[in-house]
């Protein structure tokens, strides 16, 4: 390890993404910035990795998709990257009355979305109610998306800006409320309600809201919504970030277990084991890119069980040694290049919730898989002609369903291949390529694997609920932290991850507002 001095400007616990935007900008700025990672290596959930022994396919393998990172961002720390536009928004294959069919939304929309949708729904009334809703959407975005790399604003600065039939819709009802007054059609509507869950574990009648705070996130990233995949996998945006860090000047230190944090004093002073020994570094601030739970427990509060995030997902890597065929007859390179949606018809979507509230494994489990290979086969290295990578995401799967019962994960993964097996001709199974000891490359991920890969408490990917990308009306906005959505109750203190107010997924976000909360405060 490189020698570490004994006081820095700022300390980053924690060497994800955004702890590496944070580090990038404050060393930019001239500050003395040390970065201490638990694990032997930076990027956190935004990682490629060859996942399976013997197959040189590197895949994302937690987060996977990237949106809400500002173009600006990208421009501001000079960052080498590309991202690959998906030429299929989503392709939902849907069986009614013993047919094979499905649901295309192109990206960009053309004439092939608005006939699928007659096809499927017998007119032109559901996609009309799709564009109406969408440019709804679109108008609350163009007012909340320029907002997120400045101080917060307040909720009735952006409220003034949208339109109250708009804000209803969107924020102060359930959303699902919004989407069963606004479509007919069970699958369309279904469609529509997914963005609301990813991560989230929720009725979309839920009156806490949560549905709606993480809908909005899905759907503002740079103003459009659009996701996108990071050419070169998700490995390559934090390597990006790491390569920038250090050239601006800061210190990033491996293999570091930050044990406490300990604020007497003026600053503070942060305690880490490189696995040798033990170092003690002092600085004027430190910044928590990790969850703020377990921010608490570095703080000397203890564990809290009963505050402790809860994770809801059930994420499965595959490689495939080709594409399936689906009963539909559309072209797999079409309907796997963007979201394929599984078992998350609305009426689906809330069975499941209910099953997985009682406590039950969903018998219907709703889910989406993605083909990240067909936008970006670089990532594929130098694997046999025709393969594939492909990466699920299921939803309504709480770590409580799988902490007393080890037949759960199994359970969850079979009901999850199910799900797309209705859908093809041959099952996925009879697809998977083989590892290098010959068995299949199929890798299950659930909430209590990522906590013990990630050391994300609960498995949940946002840290926690994610919060309004705004401050209440009658917010203390008096110092920078709190101005920038970052604060804790120590004032050495700052959120500089998912769990900052504008946190969660690969923003950067938590990141860039935590470092300018530092230099306004110098």
């Amino acid at each position: 390890m490189h020698s570490v001095k004994s006081s820095y400007d700022v300390v980053i616990v924690g060497g994800g993404h955004n702890g590496l935007v944070a580090a990038a900008y404050l060393a930019k700025a001239g500050q003395q910035v040390l970065v201490l990672e638990r694990l032997g290596h930076t990027g956190g959930a935004a990682v490629s990795a060859t996942a399976f022994a013997g197959q040189p396919a590197r895949l994302s393998r937690y987060s996977y998709l990237v949106s809400l990172l500002p173009n600006e961002l990208i421009t501001d720390l000079g960052l080498d990257l590309s991202f690959a536009s998906r030429t299929t928004a989503s392709y939902t294959p849907v069986l009614r009355d013993g047919d094979a069919r499905g649901l295309l939304v192109e990206r960009p929309e053309g004439p092939a979305t608005r006939k699928s949708f007659r096809e499927l729904t017998g007119s032109d009334a559901e996609y009309d109610a799709w564009q109406a809703f969408y440019s709804d959407v679109s108008d609350l975005a163009a007012v909340v998306a320029p907002t997120l790399l400045s101080p917060l604003p307040t909720e009735r600065t952006i409220r003034e800006q949208v339109d109250p039939a708009v804000w209803r819709d969107l924020v102060t009802e359930p959303l699902g409320a919004a989407i069963e007054s606004r479509f007919r059609d069970d699958t369309v509507r279904g469609v529509v309600a997914t963005d609301a869950l990813i991560g989230t574990f929720a009725s979309m009648h839920d009156p806490s809201l949560i549905q709606n705070r993480c809908f909005l996130y899905h759907l503002i990233g740079n103003g459009d919504g659009e996701w996108r995949v990071p050419v070169g996998g998700m490995g390559a945006v934090t390597d990006a970030l790491a390569r920038a860090a250090r050239e601006a000047g800061a210190q990033i230190v491996t293999g570091a277990g930050v044990s406490a944090i300990d604020t007497a004093g003026d600053g503070a002073e942060v305690t880490f084991h490189d696995g040798v020994r033990t170092h003690a570094v002092t600085s004027r601030f430190v910044l928590s890119n990790v969850a703020p739970w377990v921010l608490r427990i570095l703080l000397g509060e203890g564990e809290d069980p009963q505050s402790k995030p809860e994770g809801a997902q059930l994420k499965i890597n595959f490689l495939l040694d080709r594409l399936p065929r689906l009963r539909s007859g559309v072209d797999p390179a079409v309907a796997f290049a963007g979201t394929l949606h599984l078992s998350e018809d609305f009426t689906q979507l809330e069975a499941a919730y209910a099953d997985a509230a009682a406590g039950r494994v969903p018998a219907q489990m709703p889910g989406e898989v993605y083909c990240h290979s067909l936008s970006d086969p670089s990532i594929l290295g130098d694997s046999t002609p025709g393969t594939h990578t492909l990466t699920y995401f299921g939803l309504h799967a709480p770590a409580s369903l799988f902490e007393n019962d080890p037949g759960a994960k199994d359970l969850a993964v079979q009901r999850a291949l199910a799900s797309l097996n209705e859908h093809l001709v041959e099952p996925i199974e009879s697809c998977l390529a083989t590892d290098g000891d010959g068995r299949p490359c199929l890798e299950a991920k659930v909430p209590q694997d990522i906590e013990k890969d990630l050391a994300m408490p609960g498995g949940h990917i946002f840290h926690g609920d994610l919060a309004w990308p705004w401050a209440p009306n009658r917010s203390r906005l008096e110092t920078p932290a709190q101005r920038w959505g970052v604060q804790t109750d120590d004032p050495a203190v700052l959120l500089c991850g998912s769990g900052a107010r504008r946190g969660g997924a690969v923003s950067g976000l938590g990141g860039h507002n935590a470092a300018q909360a530092v230099l306004e405060s110098l």
